[in-house]
């Protein structure tokens, strides 16, 4: 027992010694790193933030290497159809809550955070790429494009936040990195900067909840937007004194016409936009959009339809050339926008596709409409065309119909041809004059249209009808037989109906979105919009003229950048008192003008 006893106490100081010599350095280690007896302070924040942006870009555009092997759709596609892929916006999410610790551990400088957070990173991020995502893709991490180059920008960050890790944070953070000097690349950046929507509000608020200070938010937000607008003012100051105008010199015509003209140009091409997009994503990037389905209906009285018939594949034919030149060499001008491609010419059947199955008390309640004078009585003629969604129509089908008055004698001769006596008349095809609209239009959305251009009133084109019987059986069926008389494009002695339709090019599915508010809506949407900012530009510039017109901004911007600095150093109470001293010096003009003027030697 005593043995044992003694070779347990050896075993546990064995075990205790090799745990020291594995954890006493690692804990070493990282208390170096935290309490470095030397620290050249280094600030490499913005490269890492610009890292994780250019991996939140990869993640948005390239999501489809992060899902599963057969679901290579585009994220964009799923968001014009109102889905958001829950792995996608887990990603996402993710993603910018990394960006926004990163900013709060910057900002509280606090260097064991930041080691924290690395390690969870490095390990959590590792097997997620090699474990976790080979089994959700189906492929090996050596064959995944785009989860190597989000890898490799991650690998970037890690370098860099090693770096700042070994550093250390910068004792001071001052203003924007994009305010370190007063040119024009910097000026346009920073005005870019604030364009974007809630960053600089993001930004403002992050900065206020994880400073020290003792400024309310309002006032945070206040000493920015002073800060960033006197910032504005050095630039334009300082750009003035390298490019400098004499005194009572006019402006030269290079400026003028350069600025100005381009301006010009800017607003006319906003004013015209609608009218030139229209007319362009038709013309030059349009889709041609053929019909799938040509279908005719035609209607007595509206009783049973005497005539159905469809026209599709082979018997939708696409005009050729020679035909195509000889139509259009006498077209009218609203015609030219129409290529041979755009022009389908239905070939139907003459032979109505359904029997006539109306039933005998209606038949005979027809017949007396038809032989009574006084009473109404009219033919129905309507089709529909169906094209493809897909391609960027508005509407699947395109419908419409017309409606025209029966002549009495007309009338007579159809009943006679139902009532079916057997007579030499009843077997004569019955013509309707003046009926079938020849030319219809296809527009992209659901109203077809009969050509009014090509079909004047005198137009109108002729039909035969003739009610067929099948006597040979007892079921007597019966249908009716309709012909085009006149000139046809083909087939000009066979027994057919025949429809040339015009289809008018869809814009593409990726200008869809903007093709689908239309010239009106284009107008109230982007037109006036941008009118109203480009107003309040023009206009209202009187009321600044006490903030904008400052010839020398030099201790306005000390002052603000003395706040910032007092701040990093922790004197809150001079922090109140500059403040205290800037608002005084926006409210009070008399002190402002002093403030500003030019040095004098």
């Amino acid at each position: 027992v005593e043995k044992l006893q003694e070779h347990l106490i050896k075993a546990k100081a064995f075990t205790i010694k090799k745990t020291l010599q594995i954890y006493v350095p690692i804990r070493q280690f990282f208390y170096d790193l935290i309490h470095p007896d030397y620290s050249a302070v280094t600030d490499v924040y913005v490269l890492m933030f610009l890292a994780d942006t250019v991996d939140f870009v990869i993640i948005v555009f390239g999501f489809w290497a992060f899902g599963k092997h057969s679901a290579a759709a585009d994220i964009t596609s799923s968001l014009s159809e109102d889905q958001v892929p829950g792995p996608f916006l887990v990603m996402v999410l993710i993603q910018f809550g990394t960006m926004v610790v990163d900013r709060a551990l910057y900002l509280r400088k606090t260097v064991l955070g930041k080691v924290i957070f690395q390690v969870i990173l490095v390990f959590g991020i590792h097997f997620w790429m090699f474990f976790i995502l080979p089994g959700v893709t189906e492929r090996k991490f050596s064959q995944n494009l785009v989860a190597q180059l989000w890898y490799f920008v991650k690998c970037v960050y890690f370098g860099l936040s090693a770096y700042q890790i070994r550093c250390g944070y910068p004792t001071r953070v001052l203003g924007n990195f994009l305010t370190k000097s007063y040119n024009y690349v910097n000026l346009f950046l920073f005005q870019g900067f604030r364009l974007v929507p809630f960053l600089t509000e993001l930004r403002a608020v992050m900065d206020w909840v994880w400073t020290d200070t003792t400024l309310s938010l309002s006032s945070w937000i206040c000493v920015e937007d002073i800060y960033a607008h006197i910032f504005i003012l050095k630039c334009w100051r300082e750009s003035e004194k390298r490019y400098p105008q004499p005194r009572g010199q006019k402006k030269k015509k290079v400026v003028k016409y350069g600025m100005g003209g381009m301006i010009i140009v800017l607003l006319i091409c906003i004013v015209w936009f609608p009218l030139l997009f229209m007319s362009l994503i038709k013309s030059v990037a349009g889709v041609i959009n053929q019909p799938l389905d040509v279908s005719v209906t035609i209607t007595l009285g509206g009783y049973q339809p005497i005539f159905t018939m469809s026209a599709q594949q082979s018997q939708l034919k696409v005009m050729d050339q020679p035909k195509f030149n000889k139509f259009m060499k006498g077209a009218m001008q609203f015609l030219e926008n129409y290529e041979k491609e755009d022009i389908t010419v239905a070939e139907l059947e003459g032979n109505s596709n359904s029997l006539w199955t109306i039933s005998p008390p209606s038949k005979q309640k027809m017949i007396e409409e038809l032989m009574d004078p006084n009473s109404s009585f009219s033919v129905v003629f309507s089709w529909s065309i169906q094209r493809n969604m897909s391609l960027g129509a508005k509407a699947e089908i395109a419908t419409d119909k017309l409606s025209f008055p029966l002549k009495n004698i007309t009338r007579k001769s159809i009943a006679k041809m139902i009532a079916g006596n057997n007579t030499e008349s009843s077997r004569t095809p019955v013509t309707i004059e003046k009926i079938y609209p020849y030319y219809v239009k296809a527009p992209s959305d659901s109203n077809s249209k009969p050509i009014k251009q090509l079909l004047s009133e005198n137009n109108f084109m002729n039909i035969t009808i003739i009610l067929s019987r099948d006597n040979t059986t007892k079921s007597n069926s019966e249908w009716w037989v309709l012909n085009l008389t006149g000139n046809r494009i083909y087939n000009q002695h066979a027994q057919a109906l025949e429809l040339v339709v015009f289809n008018d090019k869809v814009s593409p599915p990726s200008l869809g979105f903007l093709a689908g508010y239309g010239i009106m809506g284009l107008y109230a949407s982007v037109v006036l919009v941008i009118g109203k900012f480009v107003r309040e530009f023009f206009s209202g510039i009187s009321h600044s003229i006490m903030f904008e017109e400052l010839p020398n901004v030099d201790r306005i911007l000390k002052l603000c950048t003395d706040i910032f600095l007092v701040r990093e150093t922790g004197e809150l109470e001079l922090e109140e008192d500059l403040y205290a001293k800037l608002i005084f010096l926006y409210r009070s003009p008399e002190t402002m003008i002093k403030w500003t003027r030019e040095k004098t030697n």
